[in-house]
């Protein structure tokens, strides 16, 4: 069952992503802002991160970035209620997150999730083939 770190500042937001992706099998742990995000990060591992851009007192790129030096290639979904693309900064480390614009559907959702997770799966292959 793959393990998703979702961060979100709104409780209902946070809610409705978690219901969606337990139907979906996966296992997800919450957290309400950056600093208890790092938390759980440091104390678990995770296979995906599902990162708000605009959290309460924080830049969610900043997040997505420290999570990244810690796991590099994570699979990161960014989300936010305007163009995420448009804040997140053009730095090679942030290059493969995939953005989705609130409100979204569930569908949309599991997309964004098989992008990201694609994405990674791609740059790991071509990271092994450059190793040969």
């Amino acid at each position: 069952m793959p393990r998703v770190l979702l961060v979100d500042d709104q409780a209902n937001v946070r809610t409705m992503i978690s219901i969606v992706l337990r139907i979906h099998h996966f296992e997800i742990v919450e957290a309400d802002s950056a600093a208890s995000a790092l938390k759980v990060f440091e104390q678990a591992s995770f296979d995906l991160a599902i990162v708000d851009i605009f959290l309460q007192g924080t830049n969610g790129s900043d997040l997505i970035a420290a999570l990244r030096a810690r796991v590099p290639g994570l699979p990161v979904v960014a989300i936010s209620g305007m163009t995420a693309m448009d804040f997140l900064p053009e730095t090679p480390e942030l290059s493969d997150v995939v953005c989705l614009q609130k409100p979204f559907r569930p569908p949309d959702l599991m997309r964004a999730i098989e992008a990201a997770q694609g994405s990674h799966r791609q740059s790991a292959d071509a990271v092994a083939a450059a190793a040969r």
